[in-house]
């Protein structure tokens, strides 16, 4: 791959993600990490993307949020294999959460064969996957439309969690570190995690591997207080063990030989 193709490559995958790790864009290149820091070094003299400990993230920071469709096209088929996966832990009579998310999306498309299950969610497009399901009781949380990313956000729909208890929260976000855990880079996004977090006796984070390494604006979980990992073998070793470590319970979903998004 030439200079200027890698550098075009490197640039959209962080439009598409609005952060990716330098190791995975020296993976998905097909270059060395020092490579692609001198080229990151070169984009954000441009004006082009900013970079960050670790990787690189779009113009405008920490606080950059992709929509909805900038996010269905990013290792699509990977999060289906994690939501494959991560429908293992649910049992039948549960009660659970469901976040907002492209990946979380993928998880509900599980659960519909359910005979007794009841999911509390702020995500229109979870509820919308869940709605022919007869067995499955689905519960909205109300307020106010986040239209970027079809989720219920604002006082209202964190009120409605208030007293709840249910067995697990299957959430995702925007970055996650095994130092920091789990981020998003939207304050009121935030409050909402953090909402359907304490509503929960454990905690199931659900992220593919381009969002594992990152960090954006506003911590959602700490690492600490994430009882599951559901990953796929996509992602780096290294930072699996470093989940383990930390006491965390990781799945890995096998896709190693799917192609490249």
């Amino acid at each position: 791959m030439f200079a200027d193709e890698r550098r075009q490559k490197i640039l959209e995958l962080v439009r598409a993600n609005g952060a990716v790790s330098l190791r995975e864009l020296a993976r998905v290149v097909g270059s060395s990490e020092v490579t692609v820091r001198r080229d990151l070094r070169l984009l954000e003299s441009q004006g082009l993307l900013d970079r960050r400990h670790g990787g690189a993230v779009s113009t405008g920071g920490l606080n950059h949020e992709p929509s909805y469709s900038e996010k269905s096209v990013v290792a699509a088929r990977e999060k289906v294999a994690i939501g494959a996966l991560a429908a293992g832990l649910v049992e039948e009579g549960d009660a659970i959460c469901v976040g907002a998310g492209t990946t979380t999306q993928a998880f509900a498309r599980h659960l519909a064969g359910f005979r007794e299950l009841t999911v509390m969610t702020n995500s229109v497009l979870v509820a919308q996957e869940l709605a022919r399901s007869r067995g499955i009781e689905v519960v909205m949380t109300g307020g106010t439309l986040r239209g970027s990313i079809y989720a219920l956000v604002g006082s209202v729909a964190e009120q409605a969690l208030a007293g709840m208890r249910v067995r697990r929260v299957f959430m995702s976000g925007n970055g996650l570190t095994p130092e920091r855990g789990l981020s998003t880079p939207n304050l009121v996004v935030a409050g909402m995690d953090r909402a359907m977090a304490a509503a929960a006796e454990e905690i199931v984070v659900l992220a593919d591997h381009t969002k594992i390494g990152l960090e954006t604006m506003a911590q959602t979980v700490p690492s600490d207080q994430i009882g599951h990992l559901v990953t796929s073998d996509r992602t780096a070793g290294d930072a699996i063990d470093q989940f383990r470590a930390a006491g965390t319970e990781v799945l890995v979903a096998q896709c190693a030989d799917e192609v490249e998004e």
